[in-house]
């Protein structure tokens, strides 16, 4: 197999032609021969048992060719794009000539990755949230353990205010008549959370235990019911119970109670340590997407469109082994969402052209950098990965070729490079 040449069409399409040696071609005959005898029957042969020969003579020499060839395309055109140096993002036209026992040559059109520009990705100026941890953060944390640690209590001596949660029978009615899903008993609803149209909750404060009485509510032009859209109601209330949270007091049994920790002193400093770790982890996050965000927006080129197009199908391949693990497959998602294929190929549309965008960014960063991953970086990426797949490095090694990893800790070490560089403040 070999290139025989390769010639730019139009921006990022080129037309690659290569030739297929006699030897190679007549394997691969041989290979679909033996593959496809088996279910021609020949007079005076056992079905499958025909030499190569006879078959040929009856259905002329070339019978095997179209297979034959199909199975030598792959591997002749993935040598001659790396001899040509061409990445090929997808093939869109294929066509084969002078096919005979001596091989075969065919002209294939590929579309590449495009060569794309980037400048001044040294000094890029953004801004770092702040990690510094306030007394009304750590109170923040603190209210939301109390709440957690909460209970409910019946209020008997004032009426309802918003944030308790009433006990109530209610049925609704409109033009005097009740309608379907407007009635309930003991139900209990949280005052403020807006859970009911607009109006219902706020008519229920203000109102004692034991008190029955009628509201007046007007239902939304949007409202999912078809017949109460945009109507006047009116719903009678019965107020059974009103509750509300204990929130307990903030001591020393309190911070036993809910840490490892004996003061309520120890139970701040542990508290104002866990804060901090984490604004400091959104922190560094924010920093990178700010940092993304402004490679991306120097990249110039123009980038085929077909390379979004796979890594959407890649994206949503990633979808599909996800929803795997969880117990659900593509489709029953696809009958859940009541979305087609296409639909979610779009949805993930705008971030495939981030991601693409992001990654050839910093392949050429890594090229005008002369960024070249050492090989005990390569080492420790197999080892990390090993890990992470439960399996033996040299097993990945086998799986995962050194220039695939070489490109990923490439693009990671020149993400480094432009962080490093940046102005951050």
């Amino acid at each position: 197999m070999a290139l025989k040449s390769s010639n730019m069409t139009q921006t990022n399409t080129y037309e690659v032609e290569v030739t297929v040696d006699g030897e190679t071609f007549m394997n691969a005959v041989n290979k679909i021969y033996k593959k496809e005898s088996k279910r021609i029957q020949v007079p005076g042969f056992r079905k499958g048992k025909a030499p190569r020969m006879i078959i040929e003579k009856m259905y002329g020499e070339d019978v095997f060719y179209d297979d034959a060839m199909q199975e030598c395309y792959p591997d002749a055109l993935d040598a001659a794009c790396k001899e040509a140096d061409l990445k090929v993002v997808t093939v869109t036209g294929l066509e084969a000539t002078e096919v005979g026992k001596d091989g075969f040559t065919f002209k294939a059109t590929v579309v590449v990755e495009p060569e794309i520009e980037i400048k001044d990705y040294k000094g890029i100026e953004v801004e770092k949230l702040s990690t510094e941890v306030t007394e009304e953060m750590i109170d923040e944390e603190i209210d939301r353990v109390r709440d957690r640690n909460s209970r409910m209590v019946t209020v008997e001596d004032r009426a309802a205010e918003n944030g308790d949660t009433v006990v109530i029978d209610f049925e609704g009615f409109c033009d005097g008549e009740a309608f379907d899903g407007g009635k309930a008993e003991e139900y209990n609803l949280e005052l403020g959370s807006g859970n009911f149209i607009p109006g219902f909750e706020e008519q229920l404060v203000g109102h004692n235990t034991d008190d029955e009485f009628t509201i007046d509510v007007k239902f939304p032009e949007e409202y999912q019911a078809e017949n109460l859209k945009g109507k006047d109601a009116q719903f009678k209330i019965k107020l059974h119970e009103i509750k509300t949270k204990e929130l307990p007091e903030v001591d020393d049994d309190f911070v036993k109670d809910v840490s490892e920790k004996d003061t309520v002193a120890e139970y701040r400093e542990e508290l104002k340590e866990q804060i901090a770790k984490r604004l400091e982890s959104e922190s560094e996050r924010d920093l990178d997407d700010k940092l993304s965000n402004a490679i991306i927006e120097k990249v110039e080129g123009e980038i085929p469109e077909q390379m979004y197009d796979n890594e959407a199908r890649n994206m949503v391949r990633e979808m599909d082994m996800r929803l795997r693990q969880q117990g659900m497959d593509f489709d029953t998602y696809l009958k859940y969402t009541s979305m087609d294929s296409d639909a979610v190929l779009e949805m993930y549309k705008p971030e495939a052209q981030r991601r693409i965008k992001m990654r050839l960014a910093l392949e050429k960063i890594a090229q005008l950098e002369n960024i070249t991953p050492s090989e005990e970086d390569i080492a420790a990426e197999y080892e990390k990965m090993a890990g992470a797949y439960n399996m033996e490095a040299d097993k990945v090694k086998e799986i995962i070729p050194v220039e695939s990893v070489k490109e990923d800790l490439g693009v990671q070490l020149a993400m480094k490079l432009v962080k490093d560089n940046a102005v951050i403040k």
